[in-house]
């Protein structure tokens, strides 16, 4: 009972920062657990927009590489027009510009002249092709070397980004980690615990709820993927990952991964979502349960899915 009420208050807290209550008394029991699940419902929220910052960067990174290798490529090439377009201004510079009008005056067989005319005019164009080129490789070099730049400042916002977000999961991790918060996350953790369960069928969703199901009593350590700790998208992740589905690690990816159902269609396995940000999932068990990796001082458990927090479910098609 005290956990289901401790639910349903970290659910109508908001999850601005954390104020503490200029008061002469020692705060109660109930005050210090609905202070503590607002804390950790923050820490689950922000860790999951580290989750999503670095996948971010895994992306900007990745494509910082490639923007690199190609700008080398494209100054490679520019190199070589450069070197073209010299020994052409080398060879003019060396040889002077013939006037064919004068090469007439010169030649003493008029076919001769033909033939050294029409040479001349084919290389004129093709010392013109070199110089368009080389044009339009300095338009790429520049261009790519941009990109590359432009990655590798994406890549490094992206990392500061992650680094905001960990100090403030690390400050909320102090506040829990005090004497009074300790003795009150004691008392939420005793409470909540549901007999083993036979899950039937053998559905994708049933498979990777089985292996989750092995992980209960877990510790939840933010940004953890397994096999012995875990967030709450983590949780997914590796329990699907165990049947051979690939999902990202952040819940705003995993909402956009599998074909969304309704309430009423919700069968075991299924993620189910909560919070308008969608901070947080878990796997459906059944009779209105999910298991999850709950938050920060809760380790991964079976408990009754808060239903006015739910905002949707999602099944992996495999």
């Amino acid at each position: 009972m005290l956990a289901g009420a401790v639910t349903l208050v970290s659910i109508a807290l908001p999850g601005g920062p954390v104020s503490a209550a200029v008061t002469t008394t020692q705060p109660g029991l109930h005050v210090l657990l609905a202070r503590a699940a607002r804390l950790s419902n923050q820490i689950d929220s922000l860790s999951e927009q580290y989750d999503g910052l670095k996948i971010q960067l895994s992306q900007a990174k990745a494509e910082a590489r490639i923007a690199r290798e190609t700008a080398a490529r494209e100054e490679k090439q520019l190199t070589a027009g450069q070197l073209a377009v010299g020994q052409i201004a080398a060879q003019g510079y060396m040889t002077g510009d013939v006037n064919p009008a004068l090469q007439l005056l010169q030649a003493t067989n008029p076919q001769s002249f033909i033939n050294r005319a029409s040479i001349m005019l084919q290389l004129q164009q093709e010392n013109g092709d070199k110089v368009t080129v080389l044009a339009a490789a300095e338009d790429a070099a520049d261009r790519a070397r941009l990109t590359a730049q432009q990655q590798a400042s994406k890549a490094a916002q992206l990392a500061a980004q992650m680094k905001v977000r960990v100090r403030a999961i690390q400050r909320r991790e102090s506040i829990l980690n005090s004497a009074a918060f300790t003795q009150a996350m004691t008392v939420f953790k005793q409470t909540g615990h549901y007999p083993d369960f036979t899950i039937p069928g053998n559905s994708i969703g049933v498979q990777a709820l089985r292996f989750a199901l092995t992980r209960r009593g877990d510790p939840y350590v933010w940004g953890g993927a397994g096999p012995n700790d875990f967030d709450c998208s983590g949780l997914v992740m590796w329990a699907y990952g165990k049947v051979g589905i690939s999902l990202p690690h952040f819940t705003g990816s995993q909402w956009n991964s599998g074909e969304h159902i309704s309430r009423s269609q919700l069968e075991p396995g299924d993620l189910v979502f909560f919070f308008p940000d969608i901070s947080h999932v878990g796997l459906y068990v059944g009779d209105g349960l999910m298991l999850d990796a709950p938050t920060f001082g809760q380790p991964v458990q079976i408990q009754p899915i808060f239903w006015s927090a739910y905002v949707g479910a999602v099944r992996i098609i495999g």
